[in-house]
């Protein structure tokens, strides 16, 4: 029999063929990315191809029209109901007849590449752990008396070569109704992502609607959920809320307190996140109108204590030395069994591996997003949040710990804080000459004393400051001569502004006084400069520990990660020393790393098999017994740090080494102020 020569692309992958072979079997026996549900029977359209016709002398080859069958029947239906664009054929009806250069378009490669839009773009393997496999189950026949599971079990083996799948008994419970109902065709889901595959979600006849993932950075303060289309990796919506559990504590260590403290507390907080993930899920589905059970898999991340929380752990362990972690592999569990009420009971749960006791599954994302054990050049990478979680090395070696940052990043415990929402300062710049400042708030592009900025924000109006405000108007103060280097808030005539004002025993400044009856100052107080300082040095702290360990006195490049990471000004963070000394243009935000990390487990198997063996090679620094850990703390309360020499800032700005003297003549200076302003 004639064999001719078939050259797949982008591939390259080429052989030869017996004339009249379908080009989808020619294309899975050379092992190239064509997908398809259906199993060739013309259905799911997954397995389109384009011809090429013409000399290509790169592959040897002269390919001419009719190089492929002619149009069968089922071809021409469904090019007549559903349309085929112009040159694409099936690929499980069209045959080989000839030479061919058969070109596979991205939308039906099995393995589909998105580019995430991050500075360090790269491709993400769309390879899911839930598949869908449409079968022909044979009739029950009285002669041959079998059940209808069996039968359903042989299809999957003999037409998708899937053998000792297991099911849920509650998918075998509804699989007759369903397998009438379709006429003795269902589209069946199974789940390969373990070391068995199970049959999560069935549908009579061919199920034509898109699958999804849910990818869930489960934070101590924040939660965040993107939904996922699992076919082509595209996000169909994002979601975040505040985590109900901060009633239990604003952070980690209160709410161990808490499950330590109160019988019941453990099984409390975790029927709180549960309640907040199935609000949040509905939340995202309605909003990309996808059903329920179109959601086959989701992905979570998150610290130790949250997960052992999720998992109805008792956290008390993670509490006191040695921070022993219950479990630190990856699971894989089922929604029902989890306790989440929204999802199918069988759609699958996967929890990435925690590293350490209080390095976790989000920082095991973070790894998996950001590659740090790939670096040529010396790493950091920081996920700010409440519980920071650090990272150091480069591909000879790589450091982790945690450092408890607390809430003041995220705006808590600051006289005006809130959370990023409309209205809240985000961006402050001071004038070093008249100490006057401008700022931006969330929802409005205009800085504050541009024309239009009241028009714009009349909505909204100035509620409070977040995060990244905070920093950004204690970095402005040191730079402008407001705060000194100890981080006192000097008085009216140390810093020659008359926006300074007596707060108490000390001073704080004016940020913003509203012309509405209905807003209120907003105040950078002296409290929470103190606030900001306490949660920096800690997170300073963890960087230089594991820098000491690692033996480097510098590093090459920094990356913030976390939702909150990405609005970080770079120069501001290194003017308060959050962050050891580096080139501005070395420091770069990687977003929400954490749930980039999960959204890559989502969608690739191989992804999550690297990360599991990568976390093993991973050192743990544990910064509650490490001995120098106070030492740098205490050296870090200053602005930017008390020893540690920042040359790279140096060469863009010389900041102020005035101290404003020692508190009681500053107090002093708060109590005559008040008296001069109390003769006027």
């Amino acid at each position: 029999m004639q064999k001719h020569l078939v050259v797949f692309t982008p591939s390259g992958k080429r052989g030869y063929f017996p004339e009249g072979t379908p080009v989808l079997d020619a294309a899975r026996r050379l092992g190239v990315d064509l997908d398809s549900v259906c199993g060739g029977r013309g259905i799911c359209s997954r397995c389109q191809i384009t011809p090429s016709f013409g000399e290509f002398p790169k592959h040897g080859i002269s390919a001419f029209e009719n190089a492929l069958s002619r149009w069968n029947d089922v071809e021409a239906r469904y090019n007549r109901i559903r349309g085929l664009k112009p040159g694409r054929r099936l690929g499980c009806q069209a045959k080989i007849v000839g030479n061919l250069v058969i070109d596979v378009p991205v939308e039906s490669q099995v393995h589909k590449q998105v580019v995430r839009k991050s500075a360090d773009e790269r491709p993400v393997e769309i390879n899911p752990a839930v598949k869908l496999h449409y079968v022909e189950v044979e009739r029950p026949d009285m002669h041959e008396p079998s059940g209808d599971l069996e039968r359903l079990c042989a299809a999957l083996e003999s037409q998708w070569n899937i053998a000792e799948v297991q099911f849920d008994l509650r998918l075998i419970g509804e699989l007759q109704t369903i397998l009438r109902k379709g006429d003795w065709t269902a589209t069946v889901a199974v789940h390969g992502g373990s070391s068995h595959r199970e049959v999560i979600a069935i549908w009579p006849g061919y199920f034509e609607s898109d699958i999804f993932g849910l990818a869930v950075d489960l934070g101590s303060t924040t939660i965040a959920a993107h939904l996922c289309n699992l076919s082509d990796g595209s996000i169909a919506g994002s979601v975040g809320i505040m985590n109900p559990q901060i009633r239990f504590g604003e952070d980690l260590m209160s709410r161990v307190s808490y499950a330590m403290l109160n019988p019941g507390g453990c099984k409390e907080m975790k029927l709180s996140i549960l309640e907040a993930l199935d609000t949040l899920f509905e939340e995202v589905a309605t909003n990309a109108d996808v059903h329920c059970n179109q959601i086959m898999e989701l992905t979570i991340v998150g610290n130790p204590v949250m997960h052992h929380i999720l998992l109805g752990i008792d956290p008390t362990e993670l509490g006191q030395a040695p921070f022993a972690l219950a479990v630190a592999d990856s699971l894989s569990i089922d929604a029902g069994n989890l306790g989440l009420k929204y999802l199918l009971p069988t759609a699958r749960v996967y929890i990435l591996p925690c590293i350490a006791g209080h390095v976790g599954a989000d920082c095991a994302a973070v790894v998996l997003a950001e590659q740090p054990q790939r670096s040529r050049e010396k790493l950091l990478v920081v996920d700010v949040g409440t519980n920071a979680e650090i990272l150091f090395g480069d591909e000879t070696r790589l450091l982790a710990c945690s450092s408890p940052t607390g809430p003041a990043f995220e705006g808590a415990q600051i006289s005006s804080g809130q959370r990023a929402a409309p209205g809240a300062i985000e961006r402050v710049r001071i004038d070093p000459v008249s100490k006057e400042p401008k700022f931006k708030i969330i929802g409005c592009d205009r800085w504050s004393d541009e024309v239009g900025f009241d028009e714009v924000t009349a909505s909204t109006g100035v509620t409070g400051i977040c995060g990244s405000g905070i920093i950004e108007a204690i970095a402005e103060m040191r730079i402008t001569g407001i705060v000194d280097k100890s981080g006192l808030i000097g008085s009216p005539d140390q810093t020659e502004s008359q926006r300074i004002e007596p707060d108490g025993r000390t001073f704080s400044y004016l940020l913003y006084a509203p012309n509405k009856p209905s807003e209120s100052k907003i105040r950078i107080t002296q409290s929470d400069v103190r606030a900001v300082q306490l949660a920096k040095s800690a997170l300073y702290a963890g960087a230089r520990l594991l820098m000491d360990e690692y033996g480097a006195d510098s590093v090459d490049r920094i990356i913030l990660a976390g939702a909150f990471g990405s609005h970080i000004s770079p120069l501001h963070a290194i003017v308060l020393g959050m962050i050891p000394d580096c080139k501005l243009e070395n420091v770069r935000s990687a977003g929400n790393a954490a749930g980039t990390g999960a959204r890559i487990a989502l969608h690739s198997v191989s992804a999550r098999r690297g990360i599991e063996q990568t976390v093993k090679s991973i050192h743990k620094v544990e910064t509650a017994i490490a001995s120098r850990f106070q030492e740098h703390f205490v050296n870090a309360n200053a602005l930017p740090h008390a020893k540690d020499a920042f040359p790279e800032l140096n060469k863009t700005l010389q900041l102020n080494e005035t101290l404003f003297g020692r508190q009681g003549s500053h107090m002093q200076s708060a109590q005559n102020v008040r008296r001069r302003r109390g003769r006027k």
